[in-house]
């Protein structure tokens, strides 16, 4: 399987993207501003957007994406996420007043897009891969999503997105569960924002730390959704964590192979 980093900013400045992860060529999960650096032909090919919540630097592409392929796609891109996620999409977005409606569009009978509601533990078979639906504890409710390649054996390595969280101890125990080939977590804040962090469900260092230390040792980590201006804070306070885990910062435009 491969993961293609579209974007893992927290918010927009020049050279930061926000959060956009594409598995192989047709499974986007989240749509954050990286989506626009994909050609309208690989736009095209994603058949399925799993999105973590209703925030928008993580939606902000589907209703574009919606318009940029409505003519060359013969079934619609399925969008999945939680009940409350789909009806903020609709309501607050493609509610013919920020965007069309592209559930209805070109027709009502064959739109581009079309919503089906996930839950946490539901396992889903997309495109070849195995998915599975994860907690996450954020201001709105929120999910994180785990994706292998095939049905899953005890080998099997999995990418592991938490998306927007606090400390959430109820991933933990899943993530033991299996052999984790890239855990890709939030680390929002600096430690001199870590009041802001707390009150807005994100992590900084110091709850990442406590967070790692519950977790099985030597895991892959890597870092997502810096605030622009925060990464070299963040950067210097991750350097002294010492949990024993192998920390990397994800940038925009890397791809990995599991």
């Amino acid at each position: 399987m491969k993961i293609r980093v579209l974007g893992c900013s927290g918010a927009i400045a020049a050279g930061c993207k926000t959060t956009a992860f594409l598995l192989d060529d047709d499974l986007l999960v989240d749509a954050g501003t990286g989506v626009g650096d994909l050609t309208l032909d690989a736009l095209a090919r994603i058949d399925h957007i799993l999105v973590s919540h209703s925030h928008l630097d993580h939606i902000v592409s589907i209703p574009l994406l919606a318009d940029s392929v409505i003519s060359r796609r013969r079934t619609p891109v399925t969008v999945h996420a939680l009940p409350e996620t789909l009806e903020a999409l609709r309501r607050h977005v493609l509610n013919d007043v920020i965007w069309p409606d592209f559930t209805r569009l070109p027709s009502a009978d064959a739109p581009v897009l079309r919503f089906s509601p996930v839950a946490v533990g539901q396992r889903l078979s997309l495109g070849g891969k195995t998915i599975e639906v994860l907690s996450a504890e954020h201001t709105v409710p929120a999910v994180g999503y785990a994706a292998c390649a095939g049905e899953p054996r005890p080998d099997t390595p999995w990418w592991i997105y938490t998306g927007d969280t606090g400390p959430n101890p109820a991933l933990w125990p899943r993530v033991a569960e299996r052999r984790v080939g890239m855990l890709v977590i939030e680390t929002a804040f600096s430690d001199r924002e870590r009041e802001l962090a707390m009150v807005s469900k994100h992590h900084s260092p110091s709850s990442l730390k406590r967070e790692l230390d519950g977790a099985p040792p030597g895991l892959p980590v890597f870092l997502t959704h810096a605030k622009p201006g925060e990464m070299p804070c963040i950067a210097d306070e991750v350097r002294a964590l010492d949990g024993g885990h192998r920390i990397t910062h994800l940038e925009a435009g890397q791809v990995f192979e599991l």
